[in-house]
């Protein structure tokens, strides 16, 4: 599979554009703004404990304070990996988090419960005091109303690694299958690692040489000690550690063997790129290229037109039928339809059709969106039972292409598959689309028809409290045509009221408002 990652960076953003076989598969945006990103690492100080539901509030020095969970003072997500104890020395938190000792040669270490082995955890203040100070990194970005999501469990990716300073296990990708691979990295990390630290071996790391896996840990180990000796001097809210742009990000966790060209528009860009991959991965550093044409590279590749469709709500597939893809407050809902297709036999074998094409899309859909959280898929309703495993395994199958962690449970009675997919920084929708200030997010505004019958009552009303005998209704354009078609309406109206109506036009209006005066 030819893979290219398309980079266009300009002075407010930078774009990455994955394309696999021409087809654009991924894309991510980095804008520039003081908000806090993925990664990030900031001294904080704990400004609220609420143990109803054992969280806390931490200021970091931005807009909205962060949110930390109890559960979130101890572990990170150990879904992709396997893990195991080489030793039970593990640094203590409240020596890091309270200026003490040298984080990477704890005096004291204390054991903390692995995340099998905890049934319970402590309430949150007592792990936590108002006023305190504590090295947070943000394991959320903010979305909408909702601040940062933050973990004390820092952890820093290399290319091969990801180094856990808080930790001492050791972990490995899942997507690693050879036994033999696995115990010749897991020995190579052993050999190198500082004690009472942990790593994660990463899915990049399969077959890296032991040379590369120590400049791995080397590299990081001195990044910890860097980050580690800045917040020793700093007093809370204050940035600590900024992680990379997104451009060197990209390549950080996406490089591989089947990654055939990086296209860069930006000169800048393209020596920052080229440098970095003189250190990291000089074997990639000759497909690199400098774009020049006048076309934008994103037109160039198809790109933006790609963008402006998965915007879309509907989405319409190749025999003709479509899905409607809806986000909720929760969750995200996606209903599949026949549409135009009338198939060719039978209606079950036009439902089956539709639903085998609609997984197919909706697989490669979730990814390009980056939607995450609880998903809904509405199948159109199969009798055979057959047909049902089916659509479910060609889901299953589609959503094996995905990076990102996903759960998927059988079709239900009703048709429903319920998945969740994690959630990695904002949607696609979240990050170009807000709230319709016309509609007020409904998706709908009421009728010309409904809107006529409200002023009428309005009129009626108004009527009553005033002593003019002229009475004027200011409405937008769309609303003044259909009152028109009210002509003996508004005769009876001002009849009844005994006083003259007038209607004046307002395009600035939203078309359900209206003034009477």
């Amino acid at each position: 599979m030819a893979t290219e990652l398309i980079i266009n960076k300009d002075d407010y953003e930078t774009r990455v554009a994955l394309l696999e076989n021409g087809q654009l598969t991924e894309i991510f945006i980095e804008r520039k703004s003081d908000s806090p990103r993925h990664g990030n690492i900031y001294k904080g100080k704990v400004m609220q404990i609420l143990p109803g539901i054992q969280a806390s509030f931490i200021d970091i020095g931005c807009e909205k304070s962060a949110f930390l969970y109890a559960g979130d003072f101890y572990d990170i997500d150990a879904s992709d990996y396997d893990f195991f104890e080489p030793g039970s020395e593990e640094l203590p938190l409240s020596e890091l988090n309270n200026n003490g000792g040298n984080a990477l040669n704890a005096a004291a270490p204390e054991h903390r419960k692995s995340k099998k082995k905890k049934k319970g955890l402590p309430n949150i203040d007592q792990l936590l005091k108002k006023n305190q100070e504590i090295l947070v990194q943000i394991a959320k970005e903010p979305v909408k109303t909702k601040g940062a999501r933050i973990t004390s469990h820092i952890s820093l990716p290399g290319r091969f690694l990801v180094y856990m300073p808080t930790s001492s296990s050791i972990g490995i990708s899942r997507k690693i299958k050879s036994d033999e691979e696995k115990k010749r990295l897991k020995n190579i990390v052993l050999k190198y690692r500082s004690e009472g630290t942990g790593f994660i071996i990463r899915t990049a790391a399969e077959n890296a040489s032991e040379a590369d896996i120590e400049g791995d840990i080397k590299f990081l180990i001195a990044l910890w000690n860097n980050i580690y000796r800045s917040q020793l001097k700093t007093k809370a809210p204050r940035l600590i550690f900024q992680d990379i742009g997104i451009s060197l990000r990209a390549l950080r966790d996406l490089l591989n063997k089947t990654i055939n060209k990086i296209v860069v528009d930006d000169k800048e860009e393209y020596e920052k790129i080229a440098e970095f991959l003189t250190i990291q991965s000089p074997e990639y550093v000759n497909i690199i290229e400098f774009y020049t044409d006048s076309l934008p590279v994103f037109e160039h590749f198809n790109i933006e037109k790609e963008i402006s469709k998965a915007l879309n709500k509907k989405v319409w597939l190749k025999s003709g039928g479509y899905i409607v893809i809806d986000h909720a407050e929760a969750l995200t809902a996606i209903d599949v339809n026949t549409g135009k297709y009338v198939g060719k036999k039978n209606f079950e074998d036009t439902i089956l059709k539709t639903n085998l094409e609609a997984a197919k899309e909706i697989a490669y859909q979730l990814r390009l969106r980056n939607i995450g959280g609880i998903i809904v898929i509405d199948f159109i309703d199969m009798v055979k039972g057959s047909h049902k495993e089916k659509v479910y395994r060609t889901l299953e199958d589609a959503l094996k292409n995905d990076r990102v962690k996903t759960t998927i449970n059988k079709i239900t009675e009703l048709g429903l598959v319920e998945m969740t997919r994690k959630r990695t920084g904002n949607s696609l929708a979240a990050t170009f689309l807000e709230q319709c200030p016309m509609c007020e997010g409904q998706g709908s505004i009421k009728s010309p028809q409904t809107i006529c019958f409200e002023i009428f009552r309005a009129v009626s009303s108004y009527a009553k409290k005033t002593v003019s005998k002229k009475i004027t209704v200011t409405v937008h354009s769309y609303i003044m045509n259909k009152l028109y078609e009210y002509e003996k309406e508004l005769e009876k109206l001002e009849a009844r009221v005994n006083k003259k109506i007038t209607i004046k036009m307002q395009d600035s209006f939203y078309p359900e408002y209206f003034e009477i005066s």
